[in-house]
């Protein structure tokens, strides 16, 4: 088992409910009506992350880049 942190927002009023996005992983990203539908809703878009991930590294590399700010 393995723990991300997600960053959590409040949807404007006209909108309502929560999104969030998890840093580790920035295309994992959903939305919910309330925090635990959020919760539920981000697991799902992290293991869909995860999977993703698994296969595209079949025909991928990993290269470290420095970028100055």
């Amino acid at each position: 088992m393995t723990k991300f942190t997600i960053l959590i927002q409040k949807a404007p009023i006209e909108e309502g409910g929560y999104s969030g996005q998890c840093l580790a992983l920035p295309a994992a990203i959903s939305q919910g009506e309330n925090i635990d539908e959020l919760k539920k809703n981000m697991k799902e878009a992290i293991e869909l992350a995860l999977e993703t991930i698994k296969d595209l590294k079949k025909d991928a590399f990993v290269e470290e880049l420095e970028v100055t700010i």
